[in-house]
Protein backbone atom coordinates (compact mmCIF):
# COMPACT_ATOMS: atom_id res chain seq x y z
CA UNK A 1 0.00 0.00 0.00
CA UNK A 2 1.11 3.55 -0.66
CA UNK A 3 2.07 5.41 2.54
CA UNK A 4 0.36 8.38 4.12
CA UNK A 5 2.75 11.21 5.06
CA UNK A 6 1.86 12.80 8.38
CA UNK A 7 3.47 16.08 9.47
CA UNK A 8 3.11 17.20 13.11
CA UNK A 9 4.21 20.59 14.37
CA UNK A 10 6.42 20.51 17.46
CA UNK A 11 4.92 23.81 18.69
CA UNK A 12 3.29 22.05 21.63
CA UNK A 13 2.41 18.63 22.94
CA UNK A 14 -1.27 19.25 22.20
CA UNK A 15 -0.68 18.85 18.46
CA UNK A 16 1.30 15.69 19.14
CA UNK A 17 -1.29 14.30 21.53
CA UNK A 18 -4.16 14.54 19.07
CA UNK A 19 -2.03 13.33 16.15
CA UNK A 20 -0.99 10.28 18.18
CA UNK A 21 -4.66 9.53 18.90
CA UNK A 22 -5.27 9.53 15.14
CA UNK A 23 -2.22 7.36 14.43
CA UNK A 24 -3.28 4.80 17.04
CA UNK A 25 -6.78 4.69 15.59
CA UNK A 26 -5.35 4.23 12.09
CA UNK A 27 -3.16 1.37 13.31
CA UNK A 28 -6.19 -0.26 14.92
CA UNK A 29 -8.57 0.21 11.98
CA UNK A 30 -6.12 -0.48 9.14
CA UNK A 31 -2.86 -1.90 10.54
CA UNK A 32 -1.49 -2.64 7.07
CA UNK A 33 -1.59 1.07 6.10
CA UNK A 34 1.98 2.47 6.25
CA UNK A 35 2.49 5.97 7.62
CA UNK A 36 5.59 8.15 7.51
CA UNK A 37 5.56 10.59 10.45
CA UNK A 38 7.68 13.74 10.21
CA UNK A 39 8.07 15.79 13.39
CA UNK A 40 10.54 17.25 15.87
CA UNK A 41 8.55 16.08 18.88
CA UNK A 42 10.71 14.24 21.45
CA UNK A 43 11.21 10.52 20.92
CA UNK A 44 10.13 9.74 24.51
CA UNK A 45 6.81 11.51 23.94
CA UNK A 46 6.12 9.62 20.71
CA UNK A 47 7.21 6.26 22.13
CA UNK A 48 4.97 6.65 25.19
CA UNK A 49 1.92 7.04 22.96
CA UNK A 50 2.79 4.98 19.86
CA UNK A 51 4.94 2.11 21.16
CA UNK A 52 2.63 -0.60 19.77
CA UNK A 53 2.05 0.89 16.30
CA UNK A 54 4.13 -1.20 13.91
CA UNK A 55 2.92 0.60 10.78
CA UNK A 56 4.80 3.82 11.50
CA UNK A 57 8.12 5.11 10.18
CA UNK A 58 9.60 8.25 11.75
CA UNK A 59 11.78 10.98 10.28
CA UNK A 60 12.94 14.19 11.93
CA UNK A 61 11.80 17.49 10.48
CA UNK A 62 10.26 20.84 11.38
CA UNK A 63 8.42 22.92 8.80
CA UNK A 64 6.87 25.59 10.96
CA UNK A 65 7.84 27.57 14.04
CA UNK A 66 4.57 28.04 15.84
CA UNK A 67 5.28 30.39 18.71
CA UNK A 68 8.57 30.31 20.58
CA UNK A 69 7.72 29.95 24.27
CA UNK A 70 9.48 31.59 27.22
CA UNK A 71 7.61 29.02 29.28
CA UNK A 72 4.25 27.27 29.03
CA UNK A 73 2.33 30.54 29.48
CA UNK A 74 4.46 33.22 27.82
CA UNK A 75 5.44 33.60 24.16
CA UNK A 76 8.56 35.25 22.75
CA UNK A 77 7.32 37.09 19.66
CA UNK A 78 10.74 38.50 18.73
CA UNK A 79 12.36 35.04 18.67
CA UNK A 80 9.37 33.67 16.77
CA UNK A 81 9.86 36.25 14.01
CA UNK A 82 13.58 35.50 13.86
CA UNK A 83 12.95 31.78 13.46
CA UNK A 84 10.24 32.37 10.86
CA UNK A 85 12.64 34.53 8.86
CA UNK A 86 15.25 31.78 8.94
CA UNK A 87 12.74 29.07 7.96
CA UNK A 88 11.14 30.99 5.10
CA UNK A 89 14.48 32.16 3.71
CA UNK A 90 14.70 28.54 2.54
CA UNK A 91 10.99 28.10 1.72
CA UNK A 92 11.53 27.11 -1.92
CA UNK A 93 14.24 24.64 -0.94
CA UNK A 94 12.06 23.04 1.78
CA UNK A 95 9.04 22.71 -0.51
CA UNK A 96 11.15 21.13 -3.24
CA UNK A 97 12.78 18.76 -0.75
CA UNK A 98 9.41 17.54 0.51
CA UNK A 99 7.96 17.34 -2.99
CA UNK A 100 10.79 15.01 -4.01
CA UNK A 101 10.39 13.00 -0.81
CA UNK A 102 6.67 12.52 -1.46
CA UNK A 103 7.18 11.48 -5.06
CA UNK A 104 10.13 9.18 -4.33
CA UNK A 105 8.12 7.41 -1.61
CA UNK A 106 4.95 7.26 -3.74
CA UNK A 107 2.96 9.00 -0.99
CA UNK A 108 -0.80 8.53 -1.28
CA UNK A 109 -1.95 11.48 0.85
CA UNK A 110 -0.53 14.16 3.12
CA UNK A 111 -1.95 15.15 6.51
CA UNK A 112 -0.55 18.18 8.34
CA UNK A 113 -1.20 19.55 11.82
CA UNK A 114 -0.75 22.26 10.72
CA UNK A 115 2.45 23.43 8.91
CA UNK A 116 1.98 24.97 5.47
CA UNK A 117 5.18 23.85 3.73
CA UNK A 118 4.24 20.13 3.49
CA UNK A 119 0.80 21.10 2.22
CA UNK A 120 2.42 23.29 -0.44
CA UNK A 121 4.67 20.39 -1.48
CA UNK A 122 1.68 18.07 -1.79
CA UNK A 123 -0.20 20.64 -3.85
CA UNK A 124 2.71 20.95 -6.30
CA UNK A 125 2.81 17.18 -6.69
CA UNK A 126 -0.95 16.80 -7.11
CA UNK A 127 -1.15 14.66 -3.95
CA UNK A 128 -4.35 14.92 -1.87
CA UNK A 129 -3.72 17.08 1.21
CA UNK A 130 -5.57 17.39 4.50
CA UNK A 131 -5.04 20.01 7.19
CA UNK A 132 -6.03 19.07 10.74
CA UNK A 133 -6.40 21.65 13.49
CA UNK A 134 -8.46 23.96 15.64
CA UNK A 135 -6.56 27.03 14.42
CA UNK A 136 -4.20 28.03 11.63
CA UNK A 137 -0.95 29.96 11.88
CA UNK A 138 -2.07 32.78 9.60
CA UNK A 139 -4.91 33.45 12.06
CA UNK A 140 -2.58 33.36 15.08
CA UNK A 141 -0.02 35.66 13.46
CA UNK A 142 -2.61 38.10 12.15
CA UNK A 143 -3.30 39.25 15.73
CA UNK A 144 0.26 40.62 15.93
CA UNK A 145 0.22 42.65 12.68
CA UNK A 146 -1.07 45.91 14.25
CA UNK A 147 1.96 46.06 16.57
CA UNK A 148 4.51 44.85 14.01
CA UNK A 149 3.86 44.85 10.24
CA UNK A 150 6.56 42.19 9.73
CA UNK A 151 3.98 39.57 10.69
CA UNK A 152 1.89 40.34 7.59
CA UNK A 153 4.39 38.58 5.29
CA UNK A 154 3.97 35.32 7.19
CA UNK A 155 0.21 35.68 7.44
CA UNK A 156 0.09 35.84 3.64
CA UNK A 157 2.58 32.96 3.23
CA UNK A 158 0.52 30.57 5.34
CA UNK A 159 -2.85 31.76 4.08
CA UNK A 160 -1.95 31.36 0.41
CA UNK A 161 -1.27 27.64 1.05
CA UNK A 162 -4.28 27.07 3.29
CA UNK A 163 -6.53 28.58 0.62
CA UNK A 164 -5.49 25.79 -1.76
CA UNK A 165 -5.69 22.92 0.73
CA UNK A 166 -8.01 20.10 -0.30
CA UNK A 167 -9.73 19.58 3.05
CA UNK A 168 -9.63 20.98 6.57
CA UNK A 169 -10.71 18.69 9.38
CA UNK A 170 -11.69 21.33 11.91
CA UNK A 171 -11.39 20.25 15.52
CA UNK A 172 -13.42 21.57 18.47
CA UNK A 173 -12.67 24.97 20.07
CA UNK A 174 -12.00 26.53 16.66
CA UNK A 175 -12.71 29.84 14.91
CA UNK A 176 -14.50 29.68 11.52
CA UNK A 177 -11.24 29.07 9.55
CA UNK A 178 -12.94 30.21 6.36
CA UNK A 179 -9.65 30.54 4.47
CA UNK A 180 -9.88 26.78 3.91
CA UNK A 181 -12.27 26.23 0.99
CA UNK A 182 -13.54 22.83 2.19
CA UNK A 183 -14.10 22.17 5.91
CA UNK A 184 -15.50 19.30 7.92
CA UNK A 185 -16.13 19.49 11.67
CA UNK A 186 -14.67 16.74 13.84
CA UNK A 187 -15.93 15.72 17.33
CA UNK A 188 -13.77 15.30 20.44
CA UNK A 189 -10.28 14.03 19.62
CA UNK A 190 -9.01 12.49 22.86
CA UNK A 191 -8.83 9.06 24.44
CA UNK A 192 -9.66 8.43 28.12
CA UNK A 193 -6.80 7.06 30.18
CA UNK A 194 -6.78 4.17 32.64
CA UNK A 195 -6.46 5.12 36.33
CA UNK A 196 -3.39 3.45 37.85
CA UNK A 197 -2.62 5.27 41.10
CA UNK A 198 -1.11 2.32 42.95
CA UNK A 199 1.11 1.44 39.99
CA UNK A 200 2.33 5.03 39.66
CA UNK A 201 3.03 5.28 43.39
CA UNK A 202 4.89 1.98 43.50
CA UNK A 203 7.00 2.80 40.45
CA UNK A 204 7.81 6.26 41.79
CA UNK A 205 8.55 5.34 45.40
CA UNK A 206 8.91 1.56 45.55
CA UNK A 207 6.15 1.22 48.13
CA UNK A 208 4.41 -2.14 47.84
CA UNK A 209 1.93 -1.80 50.68
CA UNK A 210 -0.82 0.46 49.34
CA UNK A 211 -2.27 0.85 52.86
CA UNK A 212 0.82 2.89 53.79
CA UNK A 213 0.60 5.06 50.72
CA UNK A 214 -0.62 8.67 51.14
CA UNK A 215 -2.30 8.21 47.76
CA UNK A 216 -5.13 6.37 49.50
CA UNK A 217 -6.51 9.43 51.27
CA UNK A 218 -5.10 12.56 49.57
CA UNK A 219 -6.37 14.19 46.37
CA UNK A 220 -3.80 14.06 43.57
CA UNK A 221 -3.12 17.34 41.76
CA UNK A 222 -1.41 17.31 38.35
CA UNK A 223 0.60 20.37 37.31
CA UNK A 224 0.40 19.94 33.53
CA UNK A 225 3.02 22.24 32.00
CA UNK A 226 6.03 21.68 29.78
CA UNK A 227 7.91 24.39 31.69
CA UNK A 228 6.95 26.56 34.65
CA UNK A 229 9.29 28.97 36.43
CA UNK A 230 8.46 28.58 40.13
CA UNK A 231 10.58 30.40 42.70
CA UNK A 232 11.88 28.92 45.93
CA UNK A 233 9.11 30.75 47.78
CA UNK A 234 6.47 29.40 45.39
CA UNK A 235 7.69 25.84 45.97
CA UNK A 236 7.57 26.48 49.71
CA UNK A 237 3.95 27.65 49.38
CA UNK A 238 3.10 24.43 47.54
CA UNK A 239 4.94 22.37 50.18
CA UNK A 240 2.63 23.83 52.84
CA UNK A 241 -0.31 22.38 50.90
CA UNK A 242 1.24 18.92 50.67
CA UNK A 243 -0.29 17.88 54.00
CA UNK A 244 -3.63 17.81 52.20
CA UNK A 245 -2.66 17.11 48.56
CA UNK A 246 -0.15 15.11 46.53
CA UNK A 247 1.34 17.14 43.69
CA UNK A 248 2.59 15.60 40.44
CA UNK A 249 4.10 16.77 37.18
CA UNK A 250 5.37 14.99 34.06
CA UNK A 251 8.90 15.39 32.73
CA UNK A 252 10.46 17.47 31.26
CA UNK A 253 8.89 19.55 34.04
CA UNK A 254 10.81 18.80 37.22
CA UNK A 255 11.34 20.46 40.59
CA UNK A 256 14.12 18.47 42.30
CA UNK A 257 14.00 18.45 46.07
CA UNK A 258 10.42 19.72 46.18
CA UNK A 259 7.16 18.05 47.17
CA UNK A 260 6.10 17.88 43.50
CA UNK A 261 6.61 14.32 42.25
CA UNK A 262 8.00 14.31 38.70
CA UNK A 263 6.92 11.31 36.62
CA UNK A 264 8.59 10.00 33.49
CA UNK A 265 6.43 8.92 30.57
CA UNK A 266 8.01 5.46 30.75
CA UNK A 267 6.37 5.01 34.18
CA UNK A 268 2.89 5.67 32.81
CA UNK A 269 1.36 7.28 29.76
CA UNK A 270 0.21 10.87 30.17
CA UNK A 271 -3.46 9.98 29.69
CA UNK A 272 -3.17 7.36 32.46
CA UNK A 273 -1.42 9.84 34.76
CA UNK A 274 -4.15 12.40 34.15
CA UNK A 275 -6.86 9.77 34.70
CA UNK A 276 -5.21 8.86 38.01
CA UNK A 277 -5.28 12.44 39.32
CA UNK A 278 -8.24 14.23 40.88
CA UNK A 279 -7.52 17.83 39.84
CA UNK A 280 -5.52 19.37 36.99
CA UNK A 281 -3.76 22.76 37.05
CA UNK A 282 -2.67 23.93 33.60
CA UNK A 283 -2.88 26.49 30.84
CA UNK A 284 -5.72 26.17 28.31
CA UNK A 285 -4.29 24.04 25.52
CA UNK A 286 -6.20 21.93 23.01
CA UNK A 287 -4.76 18.57 24.06
CA UNK A 288 -5.02 19.19 27.78
CA UNK A 289 -8.58 20.53 27.61
CA UNK A 290 -9.65 17.63 25.39
CA UNK A 291 -8.10 15.02 27.70
CA UNK A 292 -9.71 16.63 30.76
CA UNK A 293 -13.07 16.39 28.99
CA UNK A 294 -12.46 12.77 27.96
CA UNK A 295 -11.47 11.87 31.54
CA UNK A 296 -14.00 14.20 33.24
CA UNK A 297 -11.32 15.92 35.32
CA UNK A 298 -11.85 19.38 36.89
CA UNK A 299 -9.43 22.01 35.62
CA UNK A 300 -7.84 24.99 37.32
CA UNK A 301 -6.67 27.06 34.37
CA UNK A 302 -4.27 29.99 34.10
CA UNK A 303 -4.13 32.97 31.76
CA UNK A 304 -2.66 32.26 28.32
CA UNK A 305 -1.58 35.78 27.40
CA UNK A 306 -1.63 37.13 23.86
CA UNK A 307 -2.69 33.96 22.07
CA UNK A 308 -5.78 34.15 19.84
CA UNK A 309 -6.80 30.55 20.63
CA UNK A 310 -7.27 31.34 24.33
CA UNK A 311 -10.90 32.59 24.35
CA UNK A 312 -12.09 29.62 22.26
CA UNK A 313 -10.47 27.18 24.69
CA UNK A 314 -11.91 29.02 27.70
CA UNK A 315 -15.35 28.80 26.09
CA UNK A 316 -14.85 25.04 25.85
CA UNK A 317 -13.64 24.83 29.45
CA UNK A 318 -16.67 26.74 30.72
CA UNK A 319 -19.06 24.59 28.72
CA UNK A 320 -17.62 21.11 29.26
CA UNK A 321 -15.58 21.08 32.50
CA UNK A 322 -15.81 21.87 36.17
CA UNK A 323 -13.35 24.72 36.37
CA UNK A 324 -11.77 27.56 38.30
CA UNK A 325 -9.59 30.32 36.88
CA UNK A 326 -6.25 31.05 38.60
CA UNK A 327 -4.59 34.40 37.84
CA UNK A 328 -1.05 34.08 36.52
CA UNK A 329 0.44 35.87 39.51
CA UNK A 330 -1.13 33.32 41.86
CA UNK A 331 0.11 30.44 39.71
CA UNK A 332 3.70 31.66 39.70
CA UNK A 333 3.49 32.31 43.45
CA UNK A 334 2.36 28.72 44.12
CA UNK A 335 -0.76 30.18 45.74
CA UNK A 336 -3.16 27.31 44.96
CA UNK A 337 -5.12 27.06 48.21
CA UNK A 338 -8.19 29.12 47.30
CA UNK A 339 -8.55 27.56 43.86
CA UNK A 340 -8.19 24.04 45.26
CA UNK A 341 -10.99 24.81 47.71
CA UNK A 342 -13.20 26.35 45.01
CA UNK A 343 -12.79 23.51 42.52
CA UNK A 344 -14.51 21.07 44.89
CA UNK A 345 -17.71 23.12 44.74
CA UNK A 346 -17.47 24.15 41.09
CA UNK A 347 -20.72 23.38 39.23
CA UNK A 348 -20.99 20.45 36.86
CA UNK A 349 -20.89 21.53 33.18
CA UNK A 350 -24.03 21.65 31.08
CA UNK A 351 -22.41 20.75 27.76
CA UNK A 352 -21.52 17.36 26.34
CA UNK A 353 -19.11 16.86 23.47
CA UNK A 354 -19.49 13.74 21.35
CA UNK A 355 -16.43 11.53 20.88
CA UNK A 356 -15.06 9.62 17.88
CA UNK A 357 -12.87 12.31 16.33
CA UNK A 358 -9.89 10.03 15.73
CA UNK A 359 -11.97 7.45 13.90
CA UNK A 360 -13.60 10.09 11.72
CA UNK A 361 -10.21 11.50 10.72
CA UNK A 362 -8.94 8.00 9.91
CA UNK A 363 -11.92 7.46 7.61
CA UNK A 364 -11.11 10.70 5.77
CA UNK A 365 -7.44 9.71 5.39
CA UNK A 366 -8.28 6.25 4.09
CA UNK A 367 -10.85 7.69 1.69
CA UNK A 368 -8.20 9.96 0.19
CA UNK A 369 -5.80 7.04 -0.08
CA UNK A 370 -8.41 4.94 -1.84
CA UNK A 371 -9.15 7.72 -4.31
CA UNK A 372 -5.65 7.71 -5.75
CA UNK A 373 -4.86 4.00 -5.44
CA UNK A 374 -8.13 2.68 -6.91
Amino acid sequence: MKPIACYITAHGYGHGTRSCDVLRALNRICPEQPVIVTTDLPHAFLHSRLANCANLTFRTGAFDVGLVQKDSLRSDLFQTLEKLNALYARETEWIEQERRFMEENDVAAVAADIPAIPLAAAQRSGIPDIAIGNFSWDWIYEAYVPENPRWKFFVEKFRSVYQQTGLLLRLPFAPPMEQFPVRKDIPLLASPGTPCRETIWNLRFGIRDSAKSPSADKPWVLLSFTSLDLSVQALENIRKLSCDYEFFCVQPLDFPGSCIHSLHRSQAGFADILASCDIVISKPGFGLVSECIANRKPLIYADRGDFAEYPYLVEGIERYLRNVHIPAEQLYAGDFSQCLEKINSAPEPDGRLSAGGAEMIVNELLAMTDRITF
